[in-house]
């Protein structure tokens, strides 16, 4: 069976001389891996559209037991991101969240937008890269059915909260009245969290923050997304290696 799908190339692994696996992060079926038979030729037509980054369209052929791609045409390659090594270890970074979070086989079109859109603000500089990377985090753990309870209290249901306590373990706030252990977080901070986790994708990059909360905003945001998948990413640190955040 022959099918059609937009997708990002996540991951590229080379197999033999002039064969490439492809981690893909498709709009119609999440994440995939399909095999681009003589890609890495120079004269393959293919070679632009199966490298990290590009994102185009597919044309697979869905066998029993794998996915070989036909077809690919380029619509974007990020090519600005390439000439930045701390821009491209955080584009890196996103493609290792979606590959850990996004389930396999099932439709992922918002989970697409969002990576898509976080690697055209970082190649365009338009919003700054702690800013992306906290939105995509969060953004993308909410997606994936993780999203903290930011609307109330979680002990006395108050929904009037000036200054919050997050418990990160559990993703439930707390107002100043009840005496909880967790992060402190400032009423910008979890006004970000809620707009991002509740908002349609193409409307969670429309807000900003306070230098001192835009710091506060990202270090709970990577907080929460790794308590979420308890796992730690080479990405990641490779990334903090370079941004010294």
């Amino acid at each position: 069976m022959a099918i059609i799908t937009d997708a990002l190339v996540l991951r590229v692994s080379d197999v033999g001389e002039s064969d490439r696996v492809l981690t893909l992060l498709t709009a119609d079926y999440g994440v995939i891996r399909a095999f681009a038979n003589r890609a890495k030729k120079m004269n393959n037509k293919m070679q632009a559209a199966t490298q990290s980054l590009s994102y185009g369209e597919f044309n697979i052929y869905s066998g029993k037991n794998s996915y070989i791609i036909n077809s690919a045409t380029v619509k974007e390659v990020f090519f600005g991101l390439r000439q930045d090594i701390e821009m491209l270890s955080l584009a890196q970074y996103f493609c290792s969240l979606a590959i850990d979070i996004i389930p396999e086989g099932e439709p992922a079109p918002q989970s697409l937008r969002v990576i898509l859109n976080s690697l055209s603000f970082l190649q365009s500089g338009r919003r700054t890269a702690r800013f992306l990377k906290a939105v995509t985090e969060l953004k993308l753990i909410s997606l994936a059915g993780y999203a903290p309870n930011l609307l109330k209290c979680a002990s006395c249901s108050n929904e009037n909260i000036s200054e919050a306590t997050l418990d990160i373990a559990k993703g439930r706030i707390y107002c100043q009245n009840c005496s909880h252990a967790g992060k402190k977080i400032t009423p910008g901070v979890l006004t970000a969290m809620r707009h991002v986790s509740l908002s349609p994708v193409d409307r969670i990059y429309s807000f900003s923050l306070s230098e001192r909360d835009e710091k506060l905003f990202a270090e709970v945001c990577e907080t929460y997304l790794l308590s979420m998948t308890g796992k730690s990413y080479k990405t990641l640190e490779f990334y903090k290696s370079l941004s010294g955040d």
